[in-house]
């Protein structure tokens, strides 16, 4: 018998790249990092079923894995970014925002 393709392979390594992407975004990227984790655990627990019909675990399991590191970098820029505001306020970014501005040439 040939060997099938576990679901949602390829969504879940273009949402967990895109995420892992994502994180400079004051941590926009852990919604679909997320959402990859949960779409692999998914696949995961399908393949643990009936693992001799399957043959693309190697892609789910990168995906988890990619997801889960994504999911870490969000939430600790997020926390960088909290931690900014909390510290200097957004006047004290604006102000250096724009003193970045005058000396560019």
């Amino acid at each position: 018998m040939e060997k099938q393709k576990l679901p949602n392979a390829t969504l879940i390594l273009i949402l967990s790249i895109g995420s892992l992407l994502c994180c400079c975004f004051a941590g926009v990227g852990v919604i679909p990092a997320v959402i990859a984790l949960v779409l692999a655990m998914k696949s995961i627990k399908i393949y643990k079923e009936a693992p001799e019909l399957y043959d693309n675990y190697n892609s789910i399991n990168t995906g988890k894995i990619i997801s889960i590191i994504a999911i870490v970098l969000n939430v600790a820029y997020l926390i960088y970014t909290i931690a900014l505001i909390a510290s200097i306020g957004i006047d004290g970014i604006m102000e250096q925002y724009e003193m970045q501005q005058e000396y560019q040439f």
